[in-house]
């Protein structure tokens, strides 16, 4: 009897299983497919293509672009939003004929369809990538630097997509990434990174006055910015002695001056004032408390008769 009831369960479960299966084939989703991606310049036309059945009658077709939040491309047999403007529908694709970088993302294609099971629906999803050429770099370069020191110089665009490659210039002449396959006469102590854009000079010489500039390139375009001249100066090591000799003749007369008013007796002279003025200050004090003395009893005196005179 077990062995009866298990065939029976595992019979249901074969004939269930069946029944699903139909059930997905006739109203669930298609088998997903491989992800197409399309690729455009920037300003150009694309054509975002939906691998479905020949369009019918009663197919019913919608296009979304996907992201945080899900937005109608095609809805109601209609172009929504500025697609209206720079796009058309062929067939179950769209054809955008000028592409901004905006566009770029994800779209997915809804097709539905009633069979003979049922509501049919296919889908097929598309990424769309915009190629943008770079903008005119921003550069950074020093208008002065002193020899033996540490120079930096920036270059950097934001737009370019794929992200550039830098390349900087000297006076309108290309530098090589590797400065020791240059020439002898130019310095081959700098360091030139292509992809962050930036030329650093370990030790920056004379010989690297001049004007600079940076270009930035990809598989679209390229731009440069204008040139900027950077000068280097040797350290003047004879002005900075010369300085200081006039700082420490400066202090030296100074120095003389007070020792030669010390011994003049100025600082005695202005001591000595100061010590009769507050003499004499004291003597004054000391004469108006005198004569304050013998007055002070005969308003008292006064004050006294007063008050009895009021009792009586």
């Amino acid at each position: 009897m077990a062995r009866r009831n298990r065939h029976r369960l595992l019979l249901l479960l074969l004939r269930y299983l069946v029944v699903a299966l139909g059930y997905h084939k006739a109203y669930g989703f298609s088998a997903p497919k491989d992800q197409q991606v399309v690729t455009a310049v920037e300003y150009q036309e694309a054509i975002l293509a939906c691998k479905t059945p020949k369009k019918t009658v009663s197919s019913r077709l919608e296009w979304k672009k996907l992201g945080r939040s899900v937005s109608f491309v095609y809805y109601q047999q209609t172009l929504q939003g500025d697609f209206k403007n720079r796009a058309e529908m062929i067939d179950f694709n769209i054809r955008i004929k000028n592409v901004t970088r905006s566009d770029a993302g994800k779209y997915r294609c809804e097709v539905s369809a009633p069979s003979e099971q049922g509501q049919n629906l296919e889908e097929d999803t598309v990424t769309l990538e915009v190629l943008v050429a770079p903008a005119v770099p921003s550069c950074e370069v020093p208008s002065s630097a002193l020899s033996g020191t540490v120079v930096e110089l920036r270059c950097q665009d934001k737009e370019g997509n794929p992200a550039p490659e830098y390349t900087w210039f000297k006076d309108g002449i290309r530098l090589l990434e590797n400065p020791r396959l240059g020439s002898q006469s130019t310095n081959s102590s700098y360091t030139m990174n292509t992809k962050t854009g930036t030329l650093q000079f370990n030790t920056v010489s004379k010989l690297d006055t001049g004007e600079y500039s940076c270009e930035a390139r990809n598989s679209v375009g390229y731009r440069r910015c204008p040139g900027k001249r950077m000068q280097v100066d040797d350290l003047n090591i004879s002005g900075i002695i010369a300085a200081v000799v006039v700082v420490a003749l400066v202090i030296s007369v100074c120095g003389l001056g007070v020792c030669y008013a010390q011994r003049k007796g100025y600082f005695s002279k202005e001591t000595s004032f100061q010590k009769s003025n507050s003499s004499s200050k004291a003597t004054t004090m000391s004469e108006n408390v005198q004569w304050l003395t013998p007055v002070i009893p005969a308003l008292w005196k006064a004050e006294a008769g007063g008050s009895r005179g009021q009792e009586f």
